[in-house]
């Protein structure tokens, strides 16, 4: 590790060279793009500023390693990581040290740390020797797979090979390409509409000697996915994987509006729109304040409709609902809500984990009164029910998705 001090030189031949570097190389593995030519303009840069004091220097190598927004937080974990950092030093100590078990509350892992610190002590890890562990012979048959853990694992503690790993999984599925027709028109040359006004606009080049017949076709466009998640405490597992599945679905089409709710409704539009996971993840965090805790699902659904509905909700949106239905308070009014805001939308489509259990029946009040007011029932817990979700966007939903099946008191097939 690497000390910066007020009294420390920046040499070209001294050790700060050989250290920038291999910092520049941890960077690198930890996903940001620094090249060569980074490194020496970032070594002339340090050479041309000098070291005054530790804030001077993370600014300076930030200025001309950092390139891109998403990597702020990347780099600001690395440099705290990599330049001796104090917190890092008492972890590795209260690590190695026989202590008691410290029931203070821990401290929330910062975005992008589990990713820096895997790339910078990927070449330690590999210079150990391995050590021979004896076999042993378990019964697996009613534990967890690995595959199974990283579905419900948080986000921010995950390494960078469950990282990719998670990414892989997600872009794996097929994203819907769904579209609608508006009222605007195009040009197109095989159209079945004359257009009067591009007729008229290519003729002023002749003179109007010659006019040329042209044609438009109505515009299609993605139309904008709405979802409203539900992030109790019996909900907030299936929230969270759900939360990075609208991230990569966000980076491909343009209208999608993020709302969670708890016992209180929070827009989180604005921080899904962050490009690095981790940040984005870690923005929705700081912004809810009820996470894990009760639910009032009539009152959120009376304060989306009088104040989002007609912001988000044109041109034949799609909402997703996700929730269990397990109704807090009492439910008068929230069939009037889910009425008004099936009749708000193009589709409004119910996405419930309960739906896992095979005998699972409708008779909860809260479930009652809100099925007769949804389009599709479906189930969201693992990567399959994301999958059949993609599917459907694109088409209508088939009679297994039906909710008149469970309003008749019968369970799921």
């Amino acid at each position: 590790m690497a000390t910066v001090s007020d009294a420390a030189v920046a040499r070209a031949d001294g050790r700060i060279a050989d250290n920038i570097v291999y910092f520049a190389r941890a960077l690198r593995k930890a996903g940001m793009r620094v090249g060569p030519a980074a490194v020496k303009d970032a070594i002339e840069a340090v050479l041309a500023a000098g070291i005054g004091n530790r804030d001077d220097f993370y600014w300076t190598l930030h200025a001309v390693l950092v390139t891109r927004r998403e990597d702020h937080a990347v780099f600001d974990e690395a440099f705290r990581l990599f330049w001796k950092s104090r917190e890092l030093i008492e972890k590795l100590l209260a690590m190695f040290s026989p202590v008691a078990l410290d029931q203070r509350e821990k401290e929330k892992p910062r975005a992008a740390e589990s990713r820096v610190s895997a790339a910078m002590f990927e070449g330690h890890q590999k210079n150990q020797r391995p050590q021979e562990i004896p076999e042993v012979e378990v019964d697996a048959r009613f534990t967890v797979s690995g595959k199974e853990v990283l579905r419900g694992k948080d986000f921010a503690q995950m390494t960078a090979a469950e990282l990719a790993e998670a990414r892989a999984a997600i872009a794996a599925l097929r994203l819907p390409f769904d579209t609608v027709k508006t009222r605007r028109h195009r040009p197109d040359p095989h159209g079945r509409r004359p257009d009067p006004r591009a007729m008229m606009r290519s003729s002023l080049r002749t003179g109007g000697a010659l006019i040329l017949p042209k044609f438009r076709s109505p515009r299609e466009v993605h139309p904008p996915l709405v979802v409203l998640a539900d992030i109790s405490g019996s909900m907030s597992q299936y929230t969270r994987i759900f939360l990075h599945f609208l991230h990569a679905l966000a980076e491909k089409r343009r209208r999608v509006h993020t709302f969670v709710f708890g016992t209180r409704l929070t827009n989180l539009t604005r921080q899904m729109r962050h490009r690095d996971p981790d940040e984005a993840l870690a923005d929705c965090s700081t912004a809810v304040k009820d996470w894990s805790g009760g639910t009032r699902i009539g009152d959120t659904l009376a304060e989306f409709n009088r104040k989002w509905s007609r912001r988000v909700l044109s041109q034949g949106a799609v909402v997703l609902l996700i929730t269990d239905g397990l109704e807090r308070d009492e439910v008068t009014g929230l069939s009037e809500e889910m009425e008004r805001l099936h009749k708000s939308c193009r589709r409004l489509i119910w996405l419930n984990p309960l739906l896992r259990f095979d005998g699972f029946e409708a008779r909860a009040r809260g479930v009652r009164a809100m099925l007769p007011h949804v389009d599709e029932f479906r189930p969201v817990h693992n990567l399959e029910a994301l999958a059949d979700l993609c599917a459907a966007l694109g088409v209508a939903g088939g009679s297994g998705t039906d909710p008149r099946r469970w309003l008749g008191g019968r369970g799921s097939a």
